[in-house]
């Protein structure tokens, strides 16, 4: 049996071109490179049979078997396309124009048949951002949101409405399941004096009293839903543009657990700052999150939406799962300098750590061990190209770009998932290749007048860095002594930082909650801010305010944290 090799497909000025992926790296043969320098997009279809594109005044679709194209729409004006989830359907849009001659307009969203380009249905879509239709995972329901209103079809019938969702606004909706029975979650947003809403709905059963659940927010600009690949809950991510407080340039953000079941929940997030990404396993039986200020906490949670656990704070802002789900990938692109961590995620256990600098892109090939990274334009203009990674961090292969030339994408083949099943995690790198542009330096800058001489200290060793190797006795040292320092002005009530400590611990110098031991000192310290949380929410509860599953489950741990301080105090 031949090994199934993914290819890649990569789209920029020179045009669309296939290459295979390791060992060989070669152009694939069969397929006709496309030369146009307007290839505005190109996508694969989800079940792996189709790959299309846009050539200039025509959108092409080709079989992935032979790579022959079989399909050539005569569309001039489109300029985005997506696959219905079987690949069934090609879905095109094209901006709204009015003219003279058609002050009306007319449908620029289009649903073709995929194997031979027949039309099959055509709306009015105006809404550029979450223009296209949403499937079931088995493609039987189909909903489109026109203006405020979403209209559901079944079994391909496009010419018959079965049902229809009507709300004074729509924001936006989600079919979660694959199968029926179908989970729905619908967003509409509220007015200015009034909170906005995420229901969750059985189809076709959209009357407000046979919700399944809901989640009310008042401070929510943009709300992005995701669904586990079970289909069996989802995380809602609220967003305000302006934070009206001013305690935030950013505005604010704050992340909601809906479940079929019937649970609600906020999840909890124990640093101030920005979400900066949010993502589910492939096994849906947890969910990671990237938050807080740099550097940033990255915090794994159950379908409790308990913390389970932590990968520390480093400066990254992005999370990606292989397809099998046994690796995760946290990395720190944009502004930020392109470290990349790898992580076995049954074992909780670092695998590797390396630098992209400068990626725009990164994808996981559908085999679970290699992934790409790219440095694209618009967003750089210089330096473009792509390279391909083993999961134990070590580079394989690049292809950099002419200067005259511009990359803009790059996606690996898409195979169903059973192609390539879940293999044994190794350690040990890989042989490869050394990148060909020099890497930054890792080493901390010393001055003119310390240099030649040996110091006690490294780069990032006060970054808390779960898998990294153990700090020098020296760090470990000066730690200990800033902690006591700093615990000894808390005592004194002297300044700390410059300012001085007008809290209680400032007021009482006699604190007996306190130890000689700074690592106990903030354990304590730990466990009373959890106490003064639980207090409060008991307050809630005693004024009859309804809490969520999370929260009572804080208040149940009550009795155990208090033993645990007293532990620590005796």
């Amino acid at each position: 049996m031949a090994l199934t090799v993914p290819c890649l497909a990569v789209r920029g000025s020179t045009g669309i071109a296939l290459s295979n992926g390791p060992p060989s790296y070669t152009e694939v043969s069969s397929f006709t490179k496309d030369d146009s320098k307007f290839c505005k997009a190109m996508t694969f279809s989800p079940d792996g049979r189709y790959f299309a594109w846009i050539s200039g005044p025509t959108v092409k679709i080709a079989l992935t078997t032979s790579w022959q194209i079989i399909t050539v729409l005569q569309k001039p004006k489109v300029c985005a396309i997506k696959f219905s989830t079987l690949g069934n359907y090609l879905m095109t849009w094209e901006p709204f124009i009015v003219s003279p001659s058609n002050p009306q307009g007319g449908p620029q969203l289009h649903i073709w048949r995929s194997e031979n380009g027949e039309l099959v249905k055509s709306f009015i879509q105006k809404r550029q951002s979450d223009w296209a239709p949403q499937w079931s995972g088995d493609e039987k329901l189909c909903g489109v949101l026109i203006n405020h209103d979403i209209l559901f079809y079944e079994n391909t019938n496009f010419d018959t409405i079965k049902h229809k969702f009507n709300s004074t606004k729509v924001g936006k909706f989600r079919i979660g399941s694959k199968c029926s029975p179908y989970h729905i979650i619908f967003y509409l947003p509220g007015k200015s004096s009034e909170p906005s809403f995420a229901r969750l709905f059985e189809y076709p059963k959209f009357d407000k009293t046979e919700s399944l659940a809901n989640k009310s927010f008042f401070q929510a600009d943009k709300v992005d839903i995701h669904w586990n690949d079970r289909g069996t809950c989802a995380l809602i991510l609220t967003s305000t543009d302006m934070d009206k407080t001013g305690a935030t340039y950013y505005g604010k953000q704050a992340l909601h657990y809906i479940s079929v079941s019937g649970e609600t929940a906020m999840v909890a997030l124990n640093d101030e700052g920005l979400i900066h990404a949010v993502e589910w396993s492939p096994k849906s039986s947890e969910f990671l999150v990237i938050y807080g200020l740099m550097p940033a906490k990255a915090t794994l949670f159950n379908l409790k939406c308990e913390p389970i656990f932590e990968f520390g704070k480093k400066h990254r802002n992005s999370i990606y799962y292989n397809l099998q789900g046994n690796i995760v990938l946290l990395g720190g692109f944009g502004n930020l300098r392109g470290g990349i961590e790898l992580w076995d995620t049954a074992k909780r256990k670092l695998i590797a750590q390396t630098d992209a600098p400068d990626s725009t892109l990164l994808q996981w090939s559908p085999d679970g061990e290699h992934f790409v990274t790219a440095t694209t334009a618009p967003r750089l203009r210089v330096a473009n190209g792509f390279k391909i990674w083993h999961y134990t961090g070590t580079l394989l292969y690049e292809r950099p770009w002419n200067k005259q030339e511009e990359l803009w994408e790059v996606h690996w083949q898409v195979f169903p998932k059973n192609v390539f099943p879940e293999k044994t995690i190794s350690y040990k790198a890989v042989e490869g290749i050394a990148p060909s542009q020099p890497q930054a330096s890792k080493q901390a800058y010393r001055p003119p007048s310390a240099r030649g001489q040996t110091i006690s200290f490294n780069l990032h060793d006060d970054e808390d860095l779960p898998g990294k190797s153990e700090p020098s006795k020296a760090a470990l040292k000066a730690r200990k002594k800033r902690e006591a320092k700093r615990t000894k002005k808390e005592l004194e009530g002297a300044p700390v930082n410059g300012q001085r400590n007008s809290g209680p611990r400032g007021q009482n110098r006699d604190n007996p909650d306190l130890t000689d031991d700074p690592e106990k000192n903030k354990k304590i310290k730990k466990i009373k801010s959890k106490l003064e949380q639980i207090c409060k929410l008991k307050e809630q509860l005693t004024a009859g305010k309804q809490l969520e599953v999370n929260q009572l489950d804080k208040i149940k741990k009550e009795n155990e944290l208090l033993k645990e301080l007293q532990d620590l105090i005796l």
